[in-house]
């Protein structure tokens, strides 16, 4: 079991949180502790936000928690209406994410007021964004998060994934249910592409010749994420007519196997294309076909006369053999279109040709 980053800043944030309480001498520093471990955020940028916002929310909850002391007491019920009339204030202010911290700020100064009430709040108030800075500096220092290298690598899993199941389901190899399974789990896993992707895409650049670089790689990864998707939908167009598949003609399943083999290798090329491990210029071959849309459409056209003359081939195969080719052709564009976005970047960017990716621990 590997301690991803985010456990560790976990861990070292509480440290740092009961550390500066206790050289502070503030008493209850387990409230430090707690702020920090709801302060916590996955990158810096949100980081930043949280610290604005949780400082709006905990003053919020403070000023409600002491006004309602001073004039109601601290009956369980003031207690309880105070938290609703908090959570309303930061709903209308858009706040929501403070709800959690802002309510153990107010129950931590309502719970047992004193004859020096206004002080004892105060303390309570500071231990709290103490934690919520401890936070904020561990987030800003220690192992900041590399979501660049974490996404690549989701989005090369998952198209290796893909691409193993288009390799057997295309021969005919792969069991029904399994792969219905499969796809539902890797339909899940592009879904969190798209998390992963929102993170990198809100890092902040600390210098702006790195801005334009930055922002072409979002344009790269985010049609690495669709080309990944239209291999997903080839694939299940391939499973959802794997019945029709055994009785088009031999020639277009042939056809067909080599052309989406070709895609396949063209796929993997582009993607270590990117981080530079492979020749940029390569053929893309299989046995002796090259990848060639319009080869894949004569030879579906070439069915398509046949099963107007064969009335023994069903009238709806022609449809469903469409949305295979549609699929294919569709996932070639994507294919093609993320290649020529790489080698733009690969020409203008020459100081970051070799994208450096490594291997990353699971948060």
């Amino acid at each position: 079991m590997k301690l991803g980053a985010r456990i560790l800043k976990t861990g070292i944030a509480i440290i740092l949180a009961l550390f500066l309480s206790e050289l502070l001498q503030l008493p209850n520093p387990v409230f430090a502790g707690i702020a920090a471990i709801f302060a916590l955020q996955p990158t810096i940028y949100r980081s930043y936000l949280s610290i604005i916002e949780q400082i709006q929310g905990n003053s919020i909850g403070a000023f409600i928690a002491v006004i309602f002391v001073l004039l109601f007491g601290n009956d369980i019920f003031i207690i309880g209406l105070g938290a609703i009339i908090l959570i309303t204030i930061n709903l209308k202010l858009r706040i929501e994410n403070t709800i959690a911290l802002s309510l153990v700020t107010l129950l931590a100064i309502m719970e047992s007021p004193g004859d020096e009430f206004i002080q004892f709040a105060l303390i309570r108030f500071s231990t709290i964004m103490l934690g919520v800075f401890s936070a904020f500096i561990i987030n800003l220092v220690f192992l900041p998060p590399k979501y660049e290298n974490k996404l690549y690598n989701r989005i090369s899993n998952v198209t290796e994934d893909v691409t193993k199941w288009l390799r057997l389901t295309v021969r005919r190899a792969s069991e029904h249910h399994t792969l219905k399974s499969d796809i539902e789990k890797m339909q899940d896993s592009i879904s969190k592409l798209d998390m992963i992707y929102a993170m990198y895409k809100e890092e902040r650049n600390y210098f702006k010749n790195n801005a334009l670089a930055k922002s072409r790689k979002l344009v790269i990864y985010r049609q690495m994420i669709s080309t990944t998707k239209r291999a997903l939908e080839t694939l299940k167009k391939l499973h959802r007519f794997d019945n029709d598949m055994a009785d088009i003609t031999e020639e277009f399943q042939y056809t067909l196997q080599q052309q989406l083999d070709c895609l396949i290798h063209y796929h993997e090329h582009v993607m270590l294309k990117f981080i530079g491990k492979v020749r940029p210029q390569v053929s893309f071959e299989e046995g002796e076909v090259t990848l060639n849309r319009r080869e894949l459409f004569q030879v579906f056209i070439q069915q398509q006369r046949q099963m107007d003359t064969d009335r023994d081939i069903e009238e709806s195969m022609l449809p469903h053999t469409m949305q295979i080719v549609s699929a294919f052709m569709d996932y070639l564009e994507q294919v093609e279109h993320l290649d020529m976005l790489i080698s733009s970047f690969q020409a203008y960017h020459k100081e970051d040709n070799e994208v450096t990716i490594e291997e990353t621990a699971e948060n």
